[in-house]
């Protein structure tokens, strides 16, 4: 079924008014994108702070409606739902339904982390290299969680499992993966040997994803995944953590207590210039640490103290 969609110029003082207007006369959905994306100087939003929500100065805001919506009448109902906002730059055009998912999945190819690690998405054939009998190959579909292994922050990761994989340090053992997402890392230690893996994470999609993952590459049965509230006790020989720095600089009390006494951890999700002040937080209880860089991206690496 195709959709009607709107698009529209707006500032951030009338993005709430606008975005209201459009929800309350039915809009499908109502995304926002930077008017100026292509500048040079334009800078992305990465962190924002406890409780904002950042938006850039100028936007352009976009809504879908079922593909039979009159243009014309739309416009008249906007326009009597809030009398102080000017429609008059309003776009139409019809959009063509599709499964967004499974096009992004068409365009995802296999990627190789370290001596052995592989990510491969279901639809496609093991390349030359992961059908290999050593090969730790993880079938990912990613569905609405983050988490593909395509970002520098989740190669970071998963070139240091690999790395650990290697050293003897992974098979075996429990791993915990806190802010799992798609389940990628936790995924990934199973595969690289280890005998159990723990996911944490605060979103249910993040849960229901990672679960839905587990059972596709047979490892469940060694799975456990858990909201924040519900999270077992202890100790692991080895965390790995893929939030941003600010929540890994809040939680460092929660992280840090969950490394064993010599367990390894990572963190990622740093952007460059944040290492030191993550580094000056986990230093009260971690050895060693040390940042990696990939692209504008960080991973800090330690060991637990005593």
């Amino acid at each position: 079924m195709p959709f009607l969609e709107l698009t529209l110029p707006c500032t951030e003082a009338q993005q709430p008014r606008y975005e209201r207007a459009l929800e309350d006369v039915g809009a499908l959905a109502v995304t926002l994108a930077d008017a100026h994306a292509d500048a040079p100087d334009e800078q992305a939003i990465f962190e924002p702070g406890v409780g904002q929500t950042p938006l850039w100065g100028e936007m352009v805001l976009t809504a879908l409606f079922p593909g039979d919506t009159p243009s014309e009448l739309l416009l008249h109902a906007l326009a009597a739902h809030d009398e102080g906002l000017d429609w008059s730059r309003a776009r139409f055009r019809e959009v063509e339904d599709q499964d967004w998912e499974r096009a992004w999945m068409d365009q995802y190819a296999p990627l190789k982390f370290g001596a052995r690690t592989w990510i491969v998405p279901w639809n496609h054939a093991l390349p030359e290299g992961a059908d290999a009998d050593d090969a730790a190959v993880v079938r990912l579909d990613p569905g609405l969680a983050f988490g593909s292994g395509t970002h520098p922050t989740t190669a970071l990761c998963l070139q240091w499992l690999d790395a650990l994989a290697g050293e003897g340090q992974v098979a075996g053992r429990d791993v915990l993966d806190f802010g799992c997402g798609s389940g990628i890392l936790a995924l990934a230690a199973l595969k690289l040997g280890a005998v159990r893996a723990v996911g944490i994470d605060n979103d249910p999609q993040a849960v229901a994803a990672t679960l839905d993952n587990a059972q596709r590459n047979g490892v469940e049965d060694r799975m456990s995944v858990h909201l924040p509230g519900d999270a077992p006790t202890g100790t692991y020989p080895v965390v790995v953590a893929n939030i941003l720095a600010s929540a890994l600089i809040e939680l460092a009390d929660v992280i840090g207590e969950q490394v064993a006494p010599g367990g390894q951890l990572a963190l990622s999700g740093i952007l460059a210039g944040q290492e030191d002040d993550v580094i000056a937080v986990y230093a009260a209880r971690f050895d060693d640490l040390r940042a990696e860089r990939l692209e504008d991206w960080i991973r800090v690496t330690g060991v637990r103290r005593g």
